[in-house]
């Protein structure tokens, strides 16, 4: 093993926080952003960079490399981020796009200085930030999210799965997007069950699902994206409470907007099925609910494994004592059509321009060898590895959501197909599509198809 573990970070971290990762950095700091050791012959690049890795170096990356450590994201807190991205309300406001701000301090450079017509995140030369390369500070890095170099090399993101995926989902990001993390640790050398063993010590792994059931590390993603991810709710509606129910802590527990979400649904609040995630005055009310029961909590209240209301930043008073319509619970009511809207209405407004998608009728997952045939409803394959030919029937849906193929697609006169987030190989015919053949776009996880595509006659949304 290489190396080893800094100080446990904080998923939101805190100026002690800060302090302890500067620590932990010193030496990094001192030989520079990233000392490449000896490493195996053969090794690409990438490969050996992550393998020389120590702790406290920061490594560049690209978004498809990441593997998460935890099965779920707050869907809303992602579309709140592209939602802003798309908008030109920031530049009109006399500030340059937040993607700029979050991808320059994500990369351990500060905020944005400028960020001219015509920049975009996919060229980091084509917009400045207030630091440049080289020139970290402690502050600075420890803004930075945080990665893990698991057996053979393969990287384990353990903080920062709403941005980075945020990055991935824009149009201008994608899977090929340049970040720099820190380097928690270098377990390469460690066997499989040994290197899930200490993450599971060092609790960098969140082995739960969207539902709070507990689940193994082959049921995490492999890769990044929202078709990879499944969709926890209170996990959102956690995330437009901050500084109103709660404030990020000094210290702050891991997974701890998870930890308050898991509490919210023991206890029946915010319940989903009570309210219209997509309806503004529905939602903020639910968050105004779910706010108010987290700081009414009394401080010793156990919200999750062990810690109580008061250390995952229980906020008493609601809402820091202000107004409704003052502090940040005013700034998150204002509408999409104000000048400066509130992350609620940013993420409703995304959603809002998502198209359609059927339900599913029959749903595979896992591993399914042989061909697959969809002749009635809607097929989806999620997280599934399809090995052998898919055809859709007349009529008949597909959906295919963060999923491996291999095999050839034929589909001709087919109701819905929709593929996002899929690593496809053969070839595609999709022929006269009748209501919609989504490939790409806003909510569309980026694909990579390998072999030929005849697409003809269908509605593209």
């Amino acid at each position: 093993m290489t190396g080893t573990a800094p100080a446990t970070p904080s998923r939101h971290r805190s100026p002690s926080r800060r302090a302890a990762l500067a620590a932990s950095s010193a030496l990094a700091l001192a030989l520079g952003t990233l000392t490449v050791l000896a490493a195996p012959a053969g090794a690409a690049p990438a490969d050996r960079a992550a393998l020389a890795a120590r702790p406290g170096d920061l490594l560049d990356v690209t978004l498809d490399q990441l593997h998460p450590t935890q099965n779920a994201v707050g869907y809303d807190e992602v579309y709140y981020k592209l939602g802003r991205y798309a908008s030109d309300k920031d530049q009109l406001n006399g500030s340059a796009n937040k993607r700029f701000d979050d991808w320059c301090s994500t990369n351990g450079q500060g905020a944005v200085a400028a960020a001219p017509a015509g920049a975009t995140l996919a060229d980091p030369a084509s917009f400045t930030c207030t630091i440049p390369v080289g020139q970290e500070t402690a502050a600075s890095r420890a803004e930075m999210k945080t990665v893990v170099v698991g057996p053979g090399g393969e990287l384990y993101l353990t903080d920062g799965h709403h941005t980075l995926t945020s990055f991935l989902e824009t149009a201008e990001g994608g899977p090929k997007l340049h970040i720099r993390l820190i380097v928690q640790a270098n377990w390469s050398t460690l066997s499989k069950a040994a290197f899930w063993q200490a993450m599971q010590e060092h609790k960098w792994v969140r082995l739960v699902d969207e539902n709070a059931n507990a689940i193994t590390v082959d049921q995490l993603p492999t890769r990044l994206g929202l078709a990879d991810f499944h969709d926890d709710p209170y996990r959102s509606l956690v995330y437009f409470t901050r500084d109103i129910g709660y404030s990020v802590p000094d210290d702050a527990a891991e997974f701890l907007e998870f930890q308050w979400g898991d509490w919210l649904r023991r206890q029946g609040v915010g319940l989903p099925g009570s309210y219209d995630r997509t309806d503004f005055a529905s939602y903020l009310g639910a968050v105004r609910t779910a706010s108010q029961a987290m700081s009414a909590a009394p401080g010793d209240t156990v919200v999750s494994e062990g810690a109580t209301a008061d250390q995952l930043g229980r906020l008493s008073p609601w809402n820091a004592g202000k107004k409704p319509t003052g502090g940040e619970f005013g700034k998150l009511s204002a509408p999409i059509t104000d000048a400066k809207p509130g992350k609620l209405a940013y993420a409703l407004d995304f959603r809002a321009k998502l198209p359609a998608v059927p339900a599913c009728t029959t749903t595979v997952t896992g591993v399914h060898n042989g061909p697959l045939t969809v002749a009635t409803g809607t097929t989806c394959l999620v997280n599934a590895r399809q090995n052998g030919p898919v055809v859709v029937r007349a009529g008949a849906d597909l959906v295919v959501a963060g999923s491996d193929v291999n095999g050839p697609l034929q589909a001709v006169g087919a109701g819905t197909v929709r593929i996002c987030g899929a690593d496809w190989t053969g070839p595609l015919s999709i022929v006269n599509t009748r209501d919609r053949l989504t490939l790409a776009g806003p909510g569309c996880t980026p694909n990579r198809f390998t072999g030929p595509q005849q697409l003809v006659g269908n509605p593209v949304g």
